[in-house]
């Protein structure tokens, strides 16, 4: 496909700006849950629905999104989505009752699962190898930039405007999206548009959702819940259905001769890793820089640009290093960051200063920028752009359910510790079984009752229990090392032994 130099990076910009716009909507939402829970009258299922219909229909929605973007054209799917993202965020704005706003969040989720998937499938189709390495790297710094803007932006607008502000807040993001689209990027498709296979869109679709929703169920009851077990099960066996159809069907939903390249199927597992270790330190940092250090919302988001500095600093690294040392070197390299990050991290106590936390989260953030562009990149590289969107969108699919089981397994070990911990403190058993319920909730029975001897007991319950999930992300880390440097092809093998799967 001819396109100027230029016009590819401004359609790669108007790119970035819908996904900022997707990532604040869900990082926006975490900040504003106590408001929505007083002004919709939200129970606590309420509250984790608004974040479930959201994942679940992400989840559910990206192979086939994928999908139809090869086949229909990447260009209108993306203008399709960013169209029902901005409505979904206009109903979201306008919601009365809990039920409306968890209706809409879905769809926000549908606007979503198009947007992230085809937003990265054009890459390989705009980009040439060279440039395909800053591309991917502007990608994942605007997938990411949320993380410590979405509290801030959220803090600001709830402070000063009524809750709606927080999704009307995508509506400039998604009209600029949306002229840049329509104007510069050009329409791309595969030339093969092969029968539909419905039997693989809805059985992958039930079996991510029955996979994700068990992951979120055990995180939230335990591991031993009954429930999130029979969905991680049934899950996981329409999933294997779905894989055996795959390999005897003559028009298969995704080309399993993908998991053939190296390059592909470790990308996607590295990338997957990097997922799971870094959803666990983002399940953690807002809780420890909240209920240990005291900062609000705002003062979270702040606490956390550490991490966006890192994530620039490496990924500016891995882009000028690429061409000389390879991928392989540098995924590598990142993992060490990573792993040297996360286990500075887990020697934090609960005098520790934010000085110490800004450095590891710095660390970590390096780390971040020279593995996980990377790769992405070494996968993406084995699409065709006859396929580049049902491959994307399955690189997406597998990074959102480690990151779920990353949140899940990570968050239990957190929370069971912590539990562990206060069980044996010393104090009535009305404010210990109180104090066990979460770390907020013990920090407000201390308050309320003025100890400071519970306020110690449940900020060291808590930080022992980050110090153990710390070290286990720092553990993912150093396999991740360990699987670059023996099984990711390096640039030699890439160049001279890749071939194309479309």
């Amino acid at each position: 496909m001819r396109i100027s130099k230029n016009r590819k990076w401004w359609v790669l910009g108007s790119l970035s700006f819908a996904l900022v716009a997707v990532g604040l909507d869900l990082t926006v939402l975490n900040v504003a849950l106590p408001t929505l829970a007083r002004e919709l009258h939200a129970s606590t299922s309420d509250l984790q629905w608004f974040a479930d219909a959201y994942n679940l229909v992400l989840a559910a929605a990206l192979l086939p999104a994928g999908m139809l973007g090869d086949r229909f054209g990447r260009k209108k799917m993306i203008l399709m989505a960013l169209i029902l993202f901005g409505a979904a965020s206009l109903g979201c704005a306008s919601a009365d009752s809990s039920e409306m706003l968890i209706g809409m969040r879905a769809v926000l989720g549908l606007g979503a699962a198009f947007l992230i998937p085809l937003s990265m499938s054009v890459l390989p189709v705009l980009f040439s190898e060279e440039e395909r390495t800053r591309a991917m790297m502007i990608w994942a710094t605007a997938n990411m930039i949320n993380i410590p803007l979405g509290p801030i932006v959220g803090g600001w607008l709830l402070e000063h405007y009524h809750w709606s502000s927080i999704f009307l807040l995508n509506i400039p993001f998604v009209v600029i999206a949306v002229f840049a689209v329509l104007l510069l990027m050009p329409e791309s498709r595969s030339a093969y548009s092969p029968r539909l296979d419905w039997l693989g869109v809805v059985t992958s679709s039930l079996g991510l959702v029955g996979v994700t929703y068990g992951v979120i169920r055990a995180g939230e009851k335990g591991w031993s819940n009954t429930e999130a077990l029979l969905l991680l099960i049934a899950g996981v066996i329409v999933l294997a259905g779905f894989v055996l159809w795959q390999r005897k069907t003559k028009h298969p939903l995704i080309d399993l001769s993908l998991f053939r390249t190296a390059g592909f199927t470790w990308g996607s597992a590295l990338a997957t890793l990097v997922s799971f270790a870094l959803f666990g330190l983002l399940f953690a940092l807002p809780l420890y820089f909240q209920e240990i250090g005291g900062a609000d919302a705002l003062g979270t988001g702040m606490r956390l640009l550490p991490l966006i500095g890192g994530l620039i600093i490496g990924a500016q690294a891995s882009d000028k290093l690429s061409p000389r040392i390879g991928k392989k070197a540098i995924v590598a390299a990142g993992f060490i960051f990573l792993a040297a990050g996360l286990g500075l991290g887990g020697m934090t106590d609960v005098q520790s200063g934010y000085g110490f936390a800004a450095f590891w989260i710095t660390v970590t953030g390096m780390g971040t920028g020279l593995a996980l562009p990377m790769a992405m990149d070494a996968a993406l590289g084995e699409l065709s752009a006859e396929r580049s969107g049902i491959g994307s969108a399955l690189i997406m699919a597998l990074r959102q359910v480690g990151g779920s089981i990353g949140v899940a397994i990570l968050g239990t070990t957190l929370n069971s510790i912590y539990r562990h911990q206060i069980a044996g403190a010393d104090f009535p058993d009305a404010v210990v079984n109180a104090a066990k319920q979460s770390v907020s909730a013990g920090v407000a029975i201390a308050d309320r009752l003025q100890s400071p001897e519970l306020l110690h007991t449940v900020h060291r319950a808590f930080v022992h229990g980050m110090h153990v999930m710390l070290w286990e992300c720092a553990a993912v880390a150093v396999l991740g090392f360990i699987l670059a440097l023996f099984f990711l092809p390096n640039k030699k093998a890439l160049e001279n032994g890749k071939r194309k799967v479309g």
